[in-house]
């Protein structure tokens, strides 16, 4: 069983990932409004940047919930893609599942 002290670092490991990644994928956005605003994406471009940063942001939201002990899997799992060079691409993951 950890400890209390444990289990707040692994919280704010989770929360520091977080915010992290979700800079990275608000970045994505002011990059596709600011295209927009240079004419170089129209808006139903800059719209589909910013769908798909909606269905990032929740898919990131959802894997850094941490509660109870899945603070703690969640770190570790964050510790271990770090430790072997893996990353989730977040952004991907927001990509729209095409209807056939």
């Amino acid at each position: 069983m950890s400890t209390k002290a444990e289990r707040q670092a692994a919280r704010q490991q989770v929360a520091t990932y977080h915010e992290v990644q979700l800079a990275a994928l608000v970045q994505r956005v002011a990059a596709a409004i600011d295209r927009h605003r240079d004419g170089e994406l129209d808006v139903f471009e800059a719209d589909e940047v910013i769908f798909q940063y909606q269905r990032a942001a929740r898919q990131l939201w959802t894997f850094c919930q941490t509660t109870g002990s899945q603070a703690e899997l969640t770190a570790h799992i964050i510790q271990r893609m770090a430790e072997d060079g893996e990353a989730i691409d977040w952004w991907e993951r927001g990509q729209p599942r095409h209807r056939r």
